[in-house]
């Protein structure tokens, strides 16, 4: 899964920005520039008819001067009026605290809205759970799907475990605006975020991820006494240190009786046996699992086992993501996450549509399988051609890591010039990026219900804009 590419370390801080979608006019902030003015990060202006915000601190730089990597962030054309306070926090402790979102989930539709949070986010791009509220995220989700949880020895292990119960939240960055105690015992980190949050929003849920990309390799072991591993994960995810956090387990085996970071050859009953020890040993608890979408001929969703499990889960994430990608350096340039085939298109059975199809062929129900989707891009350099299928000389430059980029820097720094296979792709310069916007989320979000799927889910949280413009366009 792309996220444990993440644990790398940052080439670059950037701030995290507000970006609205192409066309979207937003209310003119009441504040209007001026050269002699000093503005913080957080800071919202009117200048020249747009609205801006400024990354940190500034005085004197004239706002669409300065290019993108300049202190102004371009939030759009504006109409006149005064505009309510951020919903995000400035990066200078507020005077009052910010404006926060209705703490009711939305109606249910039956349909299932899952995001996943990274354990690691909460360092180089300073993402919390608060967070989760603040952008209105919260009030949307079913489901939160904590990444990652290792697995060693045969059992289920903690990542990180400063990042999970110790790392201390100040009271600007908690849920509930009071600061972590350094009490003998209490509990801090994400895990203590994420308590606050289902205190205020009491549908939601919290799944516990083990494995994904770079820890899927003790899978092996754990598939040689199931009972074991179920009996380590439950006890660790029912831990009375953190007790109520978590609503259950999810499993993210890349891949059973195939080739992730490392090869698997445990036989076709393993995962199955494995998923079937977790129901036992977690009885009506959750338990669900992130899958291959791989939809070719012979390929991994035939090796999985995927059928036989499908009984002891309450659904599977299906990972039509990451399809394509600058993991093939020289291309061809092709969207990471198509939902359908289109003519062209280097693999065939790459796209979400047909891992869905093979699926359901296979007997899982429809109800069980989530559709997935990316907050993120990937993308190319070295490109000349502006439609898919092109050359490239390697990664476009990211800034975590190369070839891959936020939603929502992309939305500004190469917004989308076509679509294809029912996602979109942009061509600046000699980059060539894919990502999903509010549009074709949309288009997702419609298809998944009328294939009379569970949902949808995405990888991951900290990829949207403060204000949650793709999670609105998934759930609209």
């Amino acid at each position: 899964m792309l996220g444990t590419l993440a644990l790398l370390v940052a080439l670059v801080a950037m701030p995290r920005g507000a970006i609205e979608p192409a066309g979207a006019a937003v209310a003119c902030p009441a504040k209007t520039w001026t050269a002699s003015a000093v503005f913080v990060g957080g800071d919202k202006v009117t200048h020249a008819g747009h609205a801006w915000r400024a990354k940190w601190w500034t005085q004197g730089e004239t706002p669409g001067t300065t290019g993108e990597w300049g202190v102004w962030v371009d939030e759009g054309a504006c109409t006149s009026g005064p505009t309510t306070p951020p919903t995000t926090p400035p990066t200078t402790p507020p005077t009052t605290p910010p404006t926060t979102p209705p703490t009711t989930n939305p109606p249910t539709t039956g349909q299932k809205t899952v995001g996943y949070f990274t354990e690691w986010g909460v360092y180089d791009r300073n993402y919390d759970v608060k967070n989760i509220d603040t952008s209105g995220s919260a009030s949307r989700l079913t489901h939160i799907v904590y990444a990652f949880g290792n697995v060693q020895n045969g059992a289920c292990t903690v990542g990180d475990s400063y990042a999970a119960y110790d790392k201390f939240h100040s009271a600007a960055e908690s849920v509930d605006g009071v600061a972590d105690t350094w009490d003998n015992g209490a509990l801090r980190g994400n895990f203590n975020q994420l308590r606050k949050l289902k205190a205020k929003y009491p549908n939601l849920k919290v799944v516990w991820s083990f494995g994904g990309w770079t820890w899927s390799g003790g899978f092996t072991q754990a598939a040689q006494n199931p009972a074991a591993f179920a009996d380590s994960c439950y006890k660790l995810v029912n831990d009375p240190r953190w007790a109520g956090v978590f609503d259950g387990i999810d499993i993210d085996w890349e891949y059973p009786n195939a080739c992730g970071l490392s090869c698997d050859a445990s036989g076709s009953s393993a995962y199955p046996n494995l998923m079937r020890a977790l129901r036992q040993r977690f009885g009506n608890q959750l338990v669900t699992s992130a899958i291959t979408a791989d939809g070719t001929a012979g390929g991994k969703i035939e090796k999985g086992g995927y059928q036989t499990a499908a009984s002891s889960v309450d659904f599977y994430m299906v990972m039509s993501y990451d399809y394509f990608g600058a993991f093939a350096p020289q291309g061809p340039t092709a969207p990471h996450s198509p939902l359908t085939d289109y003519p062209g298109i280097p693999v065939a059975g790459f796209n979400g549509e047909q891992a869905i199809n093979k699926l359901t062929q296979l007997g899982v129900p429809a109800s069980k399988l989530l559709l997935g989707v990316g907050f993120y891009g990937r993308g190319w350099t070295g490109v000349s051609q502006a439609a898919p299928g092109g050359s490239a000389s390697g990664a476009a430059p990211g800034t975590y890591e190369p070839g891959i980029e936020d939603y929502e820097v992309l939305a500004q720094r190469c917004p989308p010039t076509g679509t294809v296979g029912g996602t979109a792709y942009a061509k600046c310069g000699d980059q060539w990026w894919s990502y999903d916007t509010p549009a074709t989320l949309r288009t997702k979000a419609a298809w998944s219900r009328q294939k009379g799927l569970g949902g949808t889910f995405f990888w991951e949280l900290n990829g949207d804009t403060p204000d949650g413009v793709l999670i609105r366009a998934l759930t609209s």
